[in-house]
């Protein structure tokens, strides 16, 4: 197999731009921000992808024709497969189920080959995306597993590029850099930099409530049990084998909802649109600068793009259903509702609107269901086997009007009704209509009401 010329935007991963955060309060300190986002790539990963392929080029690893395989949380794989794709590589990926549906399209448009695992299981477990990576690795020809966990190739990439950058970007005055560890790579290869450059540099561990990483930096030892977090690409139930901590002086643990909200505020306040991880490293740093005595200059990371969390981060129903962004609780029906009309929340339709309509809108919205709203009142609703009764022998009869197809006759439950009508409703197979004489609310699925419950074990 004949390799083609690398392409120029390979040339563009790295040399990222360093900007100081002025509209957040950081205490005494200043705090920078190296925007890794802006990698081809859209990520800090792109580095690590393009030293880990183009050593195991050199090293005789990866041949003409061979494949690469690695488990990732999403931008390792996109770095993998950005670089890999470029030189003539089929690309393999394992990616956890709760990585954001961005990143798993991205993926498979630039050609990898995505096997979905599950992110509720730990290390030695079949599904364990990082047991099932290395088990495909082992049963493909020809197959080269990048184990950016293990792979000194990774600490390397950050030695080599990302530290030197920081190092003149900051003109050689630097106390503290705030840090994730997904697989360690970043954080060994700026502590192997600064050991020499600047041994009296701080790095700060930014850590995702229920990872183990932070109690470990603190005490000294490793929690028999792991929790879960949304956060994705940093945090592990276990001490990845690259990961070198004995720079980390000081460890914070953030919860998904402060990482979230603090992303999200990034993006009002500076105009950065960063991802999760972005948003558990900017709370620390915030954390860290504010407890300060004494100016200190601090640097962080926006280790990848928001655009890859536009329907988790910054969308706020996503975000209410997990529990992250609080609405002010109203004491009835109001609460389990997950799209409230008088929030724009509710896909709806109008009588006089066409099935052409109705049916491009349960479509787009991947719903199977449409109140019909008049004058701010629900008249009806109309489903999609409503649809296809009308339209199934004659297809013209998409430019008919709802009102010819709708279901007139509809039942509503006040929001003060109780939960035990509620689930009797849903019972007989039907979606409950929260309204009263003067307003439509919205309506109550059983996945609201199992969205409800879930919620409140938090």
């Amino acid at each position: 197999m004949k390799m083609q010329p690398n392409p120029a935007v390979l040339a563009l991963i790295g040399n990222t731009p360093l900007i100081e955060v002025t509209r957040l309060d950081t205490g005494p300190c200043r705090l920078f921000l190296k925007l890794e986002s802006q990698n081809p790539g859209g990520s800090i990963k792109d580095r690590i992808g393009l030293s880990m392929i183009e050593a195991a080029e050199r090293g005789g690893q990866l041949q003409a024709g061979g494949t690469v395989v690695e488990a990732t949380a999403g931008n390792t794989g996109l770095a993998l497969a950005l670089v890999a794709r470029a030189k003539g590589y089929r690309v393999i990926l394992v990616v956890p189920d709760k990585m954001s549906n961005e990143k798993i399209l991205h993926l498979r448009a630039m050609g990898a080959e995505v096997h979905l695992t599950r992110s509720d299981v730990g290390k030695g477990h079949p599904e364990y995306y990082q047991d099932y990576a290395a088990r495909l690795a082992r049963e493909t020809p020809g197959s080269f597993f990048a184990d950016q966990f293990n792979n000194p190739n990774n600490p390397r990439a950050h030695q080599e590029t990302t530290a030197p950058e920081i190092w003149e970007q900051c003109e050689h005055q630097l106390d503290a850099i705030v840090c994730g560890v997904g697989s360690g790579g970043t954080i060994t290869g700026l502590t192997r930099f600064f050991r020499v450059q600047q041994p009296d540099l701080e790095f700060v561990l930014a850590d995702p409530k229920g990872s183990i990483l932070a109690e470990y930096v603190e005490t000294g030892r490793i929690s028999d049990t792991s929790g879960s977090w949304a956060v994705e690409g940093i945090g592990e139930d276990f001490i990845p084998a690259i990961a070198d901590l004995s720079g980390v002086k000081r460890a914070y643990s953030i919860s998904d909802e402060e990482s979230f909200g603090t992303a999200r505020e990034l993006l009002r306040a500076e105009g950065i649109l960063a991802g999760s991880s972005t948003g558990t490293l900017l709370a620390a740093a915030l954390r860290y600068c504010r407890e300060q005595t004494a100016p200190k200059r601090v640097v962080s990371f926006v280790c990848d793009t928001g655009t890859r969390y536009l329907s988790k981060i910054y969308n706020d129903y996503w975000m209410i259903d997990q529990g992250l962004l609080k609405r002010k609780p109203l004491g009835d029906l109001r609460d389990i509702i997950g799209r409230r009309f008088d929030e724009g929340g509710v896909i709806s339709v109008a009588d006089s609107d066409t099935l052409m309509t109705a049916f491009n809108r349960m479509r787009n919205a991947e719903i199977s269901q449409l109140p019909v709203i008049s004058e701010g009142k629900v008249v009806g609703i109309i489903d999609e086997s409503d649809l296809l009764l009308k339209v199934a022998g004659d297809a013209t009869q998409f430019h008919s009007q709802v009102d010819s197809t709708m279901t007139h006759k509809i039942e509503t439950l006040s929001p003060d009704t109780s939960l035990e009508k509620l689930r009797a409703t849903l019972d007989r197979g039907l979606v409950a209509i929260i309204a009263d004489q003067d307003h439509f609310y919205g309506l109550i699925t059983r996945f609201d009401l199992l969205n409800h419950l879930r919620r409140k074990l938090s």
